[in-house]
């Protein structure tokens, strides 16, 4: 893994979703880190960590993430939720938080949870891969960009992010299209003993407008706030709201007893 550091204050680690790097978190650093210190994850395949192979895995890199950003909260984007999640679950001791932008317990759809997409589409994904590597990776971008109202801007700059630091490793795209595929932690989430905030966007075509406040109704001590015109990623076409949410929560959170 690659960890950049930004800013002073309370600690928050931020990590990105699939094909992406730390790069992408931009417009919350800017409006964060004269407040906090940022640690800016590239998580292996990815990034400046392009060259580590290290497996994708969350159970395996809880621990190292631990590690290496004590006394934190984690914030998880999209597949990086599922890397921030497990590291709550495991590590509730080392973990101040946790904020969920736009990722589920479960990314596709199953008996008893609507909220997802067909579970055809991440190994439709993980087959065009192999076909037309750049071009999936493009029409990946285009769908979390769908349905913001600022979809332009955000596909414009989720492009300029993507290939910013090299293209990602396709081991570890695989890897993370397995991931989206078969996770599932609604099991777990009764048991998340840290303090969190579920941020999604109303019009995410990734992530369905219930996934995120189904999740957080089955989670003590959870909030869940909807953005009305954001997309998947909303740190981009709503990053005013997005660190003001972000903000509020990391006060209430890292506040003295």
């Amino acid at each position: 893994m690659y960890i950049e550091t930004r800013g002073q204050g309370p600690a928050l680690a931020l990590i990105h979703g699939w094909a992406m790097h730390g790069g992408l978190f931009a417009p919350l650093v800017e409006r964060l880190q004269d407040r906090y210190t940022l640690h800016l994850i590239d998580l292996p395949g990815h990034g400046r960590a392009r060259d580590d192979a290290t497996p994708l895995s969350p159970e395996a890199l809880a621990p190292q993430l631990i590690a290496r950003v004590p006394d934190a909260v984690w914030l998880g984007w999209s597949l990086g939720g599922q890397f921030a999640l497990r590291a709550a679950l495991d590590f509730p001791e080392d973990v101040r938080g946790l904020v969920m932008i736009a990722s589920s317990p479960r990314f596709v759809i199953d008996e008893g949870w609507p909220h997802g997409v067909k579970p055809s589409l991440f190994r439709d994904f993980g087959e065009a891969l192999g076909r037309d590597f750049r071009g999936t990776l493009e029409g990946f971008l285009a769908l979390e960009a769908l349905g913001s109202s600022y979809a332009q801007e955000e596909l414009r700059s989720l492009k300029a992010q993507a290939f910013e630091r090299g293209e990602p490793a396709p081991r570890a795209l695989q890897e993370g299209l397995v991931l989206l595929d078969r996770l599932d932690l609604r099991d777990e989430l009764p048991q998340l003993r840290v303090p969190s905030l579920w941020i999604s966007g109303r019009r995410d075509r990734l992530i369905p407008a219930g996934a995120m406040p189904a999740a957080a109704a089955m989670t003590p001590g959870a909030r869940s706030v909807v953005i009305g015109n954001a997309g998947h990623a909303p740190f981009l076409g709503a990053a005013d709201e997005v660190a003001a949410q972000i903000d509020a929560f990391m006060r209430a959170v890292t506040a003295p007893a």
